[in-house]
């Protein structure tokens, strides 16, 4: 059980973290023609970074931590994963950190009719490549689908083991 469990644990990892791929994909896409921020200056493209921690959690831990309503219910509602608090039941957890890209430059784009337009009609522009983002979104998006498809083929060998 408790193989199921972290399993489980794993890929509700992974779903936080493609899901803040994602959203830092959406607010690159939105965007892409912004020439002014409330910072100053062109929209600079953001990015998710992933990396393992190596210390290990337990699923409680994790939950506890998190910011859902199931990390709000009774404890006494996850009694099965309180029993499992041994080291089978800790894995290591997934860190991620959105950051602006380091390597994000500014394309020129000439139009001089632009109200941003320097004295030689250049247009700082951010460098968001809508093509390059659609890709990152769609291997996000397939991570994210195979995470729950994990997840929901562990809740299937549960139940299948309960009607034995």
């Amino acid at each position: 059980m408790a193989g199921i469990l972290n399993a489980i644990d794993v890929s509700a990892r992974g779903l936080s973290a493609q899901r803040a791929k994602m959203n830092a994909i959406a607010q690159n896409m939105a965007n892409a023609e912004t020439v002014e921020t409330a910072e100053g200056g062109p929209y600079r493209r953001k990015r998710v970074l992933l990396s393992e921690n190596k210390k290990s959690t337990s699923f409680n831990t994790f939950l506890s931590q998190a910011d859902t309503k199931l990390a709000r219910t009774h404890s006494a509602h996850r009694t099965g994963a309180t029993r499992l608090e041994g080291d089978r039941a800790k894995v290591s957890n997934v860190d991620y950190r959105e950051e602006i890209d380091p390597e994000s430059s500014f394309k020129l784009v000439y139009d001089p009719t632009h109200p941003k337009a320097d004295e030689e009609g250049y247009v700082k522009m951010p460098d968001v490549e809508v093509i390059n983002e659609m890709v990152d979104m769609m291997t996000a998006s397939r991570a994210y689908e195979a995470n729950t498809a994990v997840i929901s083929a562990a809740k299937n060998m549960v139940k299948d083991a309960l009607e034995i």
